[in-house]
């Protein structure tokens, strides 16, 4: 089988390990039976070993308990940016080898659901782990809302921007990511109620600064262009700004000009929120 599944921007600022995004930005992954174990991969990752450590092949053939298989992936997300590319890969994966749900794998993957429920069910979510396993429900999401990504060339490994955060928050800081969270949303259900603020976080976006330390007027940068908010994507180093569709492609011109301005490597992609989730083909 072949299974499509899209990037998915987490966090969104308050949300953390909580609230996804899904991006128009696929990986495909087919599946097939074979004599023994084959591996082909292109586009983003196709550098990374093509043997048993590969994460497709360890999600497909723990699903179809066998690794007498021919697995081919092909990904336009970049890896170690912030953008979900694990757990889309890992829901993929599951759902080519006929995984019933595959949340429950990307979930198991990243160790936290948001990215893997974007990845599956599509939209923008919420998710979390009850009684050890991984619960999500799509939210509403203004269909004019678009993403604009700031996607640095550097990556910023999952691991490291973890180490980067504090063992403990104070309740002002619990609170004021809870007031931001609400706030965000209800924007992202309708447009026009956005702010700024709703994107501002306590959390992890401050703590991970010092890995990216131009993140901070980047961000700054695109609300100042008219962004309705903007925040880090998934542990970063991606940033995101959200507008409407009529605005996205001049706010990622600017976008542009301010990573080039920071001397900051990197592309910038507007994108369309992905709406299906994970599609699967015979």
């Amino acid at each position: 089988m072949r299974a499509r599944a899209p990037a998915s921007a987490a966090n969104l600022g308050p949300g953390f390990d909580a609230l996804a995004l899904a991006l128009s930005l696929y990986v495909e992954v087919e599946v097939r039976p074979a004599p023994a174990l084959r591996v082909s991969a292109s586009g983003e990752g196709a550098d990374l070993p093509r043997d048993a450590r590969h994460l497709a092949v360890r999600v497909a053939s723990a699903v179809a308990g066998t690794d007498a298989l021919e697995i081919s992936v092909a990904s336009e997300i970049p890896v170690g940016r912030g953008l979900g590319s694990s757990a889309a890969l890992a829901v993929a994966a599951a759902a080519a080898a006929g995984a019933p749900d595959p949340l429950v794998w990307g979930a198991r993957v990243d160790g936290h659901p948001e990215n893997a429920a974007a990845s599956t069910l599509g939209g923008l979510v919420a998710a979390a782990e009850i009684g050890g396993g991984p619960v999500a429900r799509r939210l509403a999401l203004d269909p004019d809302l678009r993403a604009v990504l700031v996607v640095p060339d550097r990556p910023l490994p999952t691991a490291e921007a973890r180490a980067a955060l504090p063992a403990t928050v104070p309740h002002a800081d619990a609170g004021f990511n809870l007031g931001r969270l609400a706030l965000l949303v209800a924007g992202l259900a309708d447009a026009g109620a956005l702010v700024a603020e709703a994107g501002d976080d306590r959390l992890h976006q401050d703590a991970r600064s010092r890995l990216f330390p131009e993140a901070p007027g980047l961000l700054a940068g695109l609300r100042e262009a008219g962004a309705l908010t903007s925040c880090w994507s998934g542990a970063g180093p991606s940033l995101m700004g959200l507008a409407r569709s009529a605005a996205a492609e001049d706010l990622g011109k600017v976008a542009a000009g301010l990573l080039e301005r920071s001397g900051v490597p990197g592309r910038v992609l507007v994108l369309a929120p992905d709406t299906a989730g994970v599609v699967v083909e015979p």
